[in-house]
């Protein structure tokens, strides 16, 4: 019964796209010259929608599940809505689509398109500061020979208003305008009544836009598709045969496989940033979580004992940047200030802990501070005492050693005197960071990037860097220094950053694995979601303002200089103060980050990347195009790319496993005149968002491809790459993790046997199988490299489908070394989340027969004497 319904639904599916395409490749006879369109939206603000009518009584929609055009103003969720669309056809052509945002707003959305169907990057011009603009509409007006906008104010007694425009970048002052009649009708569509705009249009016209329906359809019915595949509709058993061609090699990327990071997840405090003492610096803010936590604030993983009088101050911080430092009143010794650390602090039996802490005390008689670590009964596994407190604020030092293993454990700080003590930046760090660092990482959280042998690594984000809000811009200069002098702030994902993990140990553990650093800093823009903090509008928000862009220039040209410049210059003096006199030999850096490609991000782009391009010629700016793999931004950013004529563009897009199954000619069909691609952040996601072997195998399948296209893809990351558990904001994640336990997922066993076995050169080939249908075609796939260090070829074989297939493949052309090769099996059902690599020998020969397993990603490692 089982296999009877899974056969209807492919013959359905079948039918289905035979349909769809027929519709979208032949053009039906008879058909009118012209007709009507509606354009209109919802009351959800969904979009906008169009209808198509021969006599103006009948309508028929055109995909009314699929708008032709949504609004990305503001937060995702209930933000990114479109109220009252009205559509404008220009004189020269082109059609204007004007919207309101929401009821508060004092912006009009503007968008532009040729053909109704590709939509120019959105705008926001704020025409009414002080009030909102709704119900906007849109005309010419002949003799200023500019476009005329007109709305209602959200206050009735108000009444109307109206700008002038004529390059929808520059705006006349809102004035007030009696004289309006509105140019909306109401259509009855599909027994609902619709406010919109008429329009007379070519038949041209409607057959593209339900031509582009169609096409969103088909795609949509592709993404659908899945790995997993009923075995019962393979009568015959699959065999392939597979001849590399030696002498159609090509150079590919030798840094094809990197890592990002991103502080997303708890990643860094808490995560891969060593420090066991949360919230040591009293920083933490109502704000850090946009009020929705309300016991989140300065006293967060804080509490006392035998006292409650403990108070935040900041009338004489330790630095300007941080603030907040606690207040203790002691009547009585015994007062502890005690630390619940990252939901618990994690001690090993008989290690060493690194304690810090600032202190002061007005007093007279004035002690020492026993430091301890205790369970929540009061067991002690270790304790030290400090040096005696000073009257000014001085950092004190010790060490712990653990008696006993614990995975929640607490720090209690115990002032040795009574009266005022003043307490601040509370520091434990294990001394077994990742390299033995101070102020390091977390030893097996590092280790475990380490392992994927990353040529690069991406940082620090993402959405981080460009920030929510103008004034959450990750700023790089704040995160260097002392500690105590670090400039903490909001983290876009809803926590803290203490940004003890910085910039200088972000170059530093790139040095330690032996990855190419790529900083990322925000183009001139906040990320094109934010919310408004303070703003006028959400999004963009404007950008910098265009009076302080040379100073953000200079800091990203300070960046450059802190890593590359002479240890005797301004900035380069600061990393050797840190410890670094040699230049960290950056060579790469990105610009914006999935940006809407608007005409303010133009703008700054060009400016940051021309100053670079100035100053410092060897430098590689990498640009951005966008979220995803097609649409406005992503188009544009690859225009911008071209005319600026960039040498790195990162794209991103997280697709479902049909995405994957049929676009893997995507890079193929890629101009190899223009810049190359980094892909930044990209995976494969399921419904219920889990990494499992499906989503590992399309992964792998999609590198396969990439690798075929190593020479215009130079770099590729998996994105996010760490999730706390508990705390995790996204998901799928590649590696998971407790305060105690590491966790990675299949997807990362894919990533790590791509980046043990990359190559520099790959061998083209040729395969051949035993049937030709289409879903063996697209789940069968190999490719061939040569790691010129080594002189191994290097065979990476996919095999998505539900049985075994036998392959043959001549290596008749290769002068084999050792027959004895190293084989690695990735296998199991496509929903395991525990598959694990399993290495064995395997012998080759001129004519290698090797049988893939059902779903199962398999690496022949060969030595050669190529």
């Amino acid at each position: 019964m089982i296999v009877i319904e899974k056969k209807s639904k492919a013959l359905k599916i079948f039918f289905s796209l035979s349909i769809l395409l027929f519709n979208i490749l032949f053009l039906r006879a008879n058909e009118p010259d012209s007709a009507y369109i509606f354009a209109y939206g919802d009351e959800n603000g969904g979009g906008l929608y169009f209808a198509w009518s021969i006599d103006q009584d009948n309508w028929h929609t055109i995909g009314n599940k699929y708008p032709f055009l949504r609004s990305d103003y503001g937060r995702w969720g209930s933000q990114k809505r479109m109220y009252d669309p009205f559509l404008f056809q220009a004189s020269d052509g082109q059609w204007h689509s004007v919207w309101s945002l929401n009821d508060t707003d004092g912006a009009v959305a503007h968008a532009a398109s040729s053909d109704l169907v590709y939509w120019k990057p959105q705008s926001y011009p704020v025409l009414m500061p002080h009030g909102n603009c709704l119900r906007p509409e849109i005309s010419c007006d002949v003799q200023r020979k500019e476009f005329h906008i007109l709305w209602h104010s959200d206050k009735p007694e108000q009444g109307l208003f109206h700008s002038f425009t004529g390059d929808f970048k520059h705006y006349s002052p809102a004035a007030r305008n009696d004289q309006f009649e509105s140019a909306r009708r109401d259509v009855s569509i599909a027994g609902r009544q619709q406010t919109g705009t008429l329009h007379h249009v070519s038949w041209a016209v409607i057959d593209r836009l339900i031509r582009a329906q169609r096409l969103s359809a088909y795609k949509q019915i592709l993404n659908e598709e899945r790995v997993e595949m009923d075995p019962g509709q393979f009568k015959e058993p699959v065999t392939i045969s597979i001849s590399p061609d030696i002498r159609k090699k090509k150079s590919i990327s030798d840094l094809l496989i990197g890592i990002f990071y991103e502080d997303i997840n708890y990643a860094a405090d808490g995560g891969l940033y060593a420090e066991l003492v949360q919230n040591r610096g009293f920083e933490y803010a109502l704000s850090d979580k946009e009020g929705r936590d309300k016991n989140w604030n300065n006293r967060t993983a804080w509490s006392v004992i035998n006292t409650d009088t403990f108070l935040i101050d900041t009338a004489s911080p330790i630095h300007a940047n941080n603030k907040h430092y606690a207040v203790l009143q002691i009547e009585k010794t015994g007062v502890a200030l005690v630390n619940e650390g990252f939901n618990g602090i994690p001690v090993k039996a008989g290690e060493k802990y690194d304690l810090s802490l600032f202190a002061r005390s007005p007093e007279k008689t004035r002690g020492r501070i026993l430091v301890r670590l205790t369970g929540k009964n009061g067991e002690i596994y270790g304790e030290t005492t400090t040096r005696t407190i000073s009257t000014d604020w001085k950092k004190l030092e010790a060490v712990i050693t653990a008696t006993r293993t614990a995975n929640d454990a607490r720090i209690e700080v115990i002032p040795q005197q009574t009266g005022r003590v003043d307490l601040d930046m509370v520091s434990l760090f294990p001394q077994k960071t990742f390299k033995g660092r101070e102020n390091g990482l977390r030893a097996d959280l590092a280790q475990a990037l380490a392992d994927l042998k990353p040529r690069f690594m991406r940082f620090p984000g993402g959405c981080v860097a460009h920030g929510d809000g103008i004034g959450n811009i990750y700023r790089w200069e704040n995160t260097i220094g002392p500690l105590e002098a670090r400039k903490p702030q909001r983290n876009l994902w809803g926590y803290h950053q203490s940004f003890g993990l910085g910039y200088f140990e972000y170059f530093q553990f790139c040095e330690d694995i032996g990855a190419e650093p790529i900083p990322v800093v925000a183009a001139g823009v906040p990320c094109q979601n934010s919310a408004h903090h303070g703003c006028v509008i959400g999004g963009q928000q404007g950008g910098i303002p265009m009076e302080e862009m040379d100073e953000y220039i200079q800091s990203v040209l300070n960046l450059i200089e802190y890593a590359n410049g002479d240890a005797k210059s301004e900035w380069g003096r600061k990393r050797a103060e840190a410890g670094h006199p040699k230049p960290f030999n950056l060579k790469y850096i990105g610009v914006g980050n999935e940006d809407l490609i608007s005409d303010i991000f133009v703008e700054r782009f060009t400016m940051i990347y021309n100053a670079i391009k100035a100053k410092y010629p060897e430098i590689t700016v990498i640009g951005t195009a966008g979220p995803f793999s097609e649409g406005s931004d992503y188009v544009e950013g690859w225009n911008l790319a071209t005319e600026l004529g960039l040498a790195l563009v990162d794209e991103h897009y997280y697709q479902p496993p049909g995405w994957y199954l049929n676009n893997q000619d995507y890079y193929d069909r890629y101009d190899r005149s223009k810049a190359k691609v980094y892909l930044g952040e990209y995976a494969a996601h399921v419904p219920g968002r889990h990494n499992n072997l499906e989503t590992a195998l399309c992964e792998a399948l999609h590198l396969v491809n990439i690798e075929r296209n190593g020479d215009i893809v130079e770099m590729t990351s998996y994105a996010p790459l760490l999730a706390k558990e508990g705390f995790t904001q996204w998901n799928p994640d590649l590696i998971y993790f407790n305060n105690t336990e590491v966790k990675p997922t299949v997807g990362y066993y894919v990533q790590k046997l791509f980046g043990h076995h990359s190559g520099n050169e790959y061998i083209s080939s040729n395969i051949v199988r035993s049937d030709n249908r289409e879903d063996i075609r697209k789940r069968v796939a190999s490719s061939f490299v040569i790691d010129t260090q080594t002189n191994d070829l290097i065979i990476k074989l996919v095999n998505l489908l539900p049985v075994p297939v036998s392959s043959s493949i001549d290596l008749s052309d290769i002068k084999i070394a050792d027959s004895q090769s190293d084989l690695t099996v990735m296998k199991g059902k496509p929903d395991d989340k525990t598959v694990r690599p399993e290495e064995s020998k395997l012998t080759v020969s001129g004519q290698l027969e090797y049988e893939l397993p059902a779903y199962s990603f398999s690496i022949i490692r060969v030595k050669t004497n190529i």
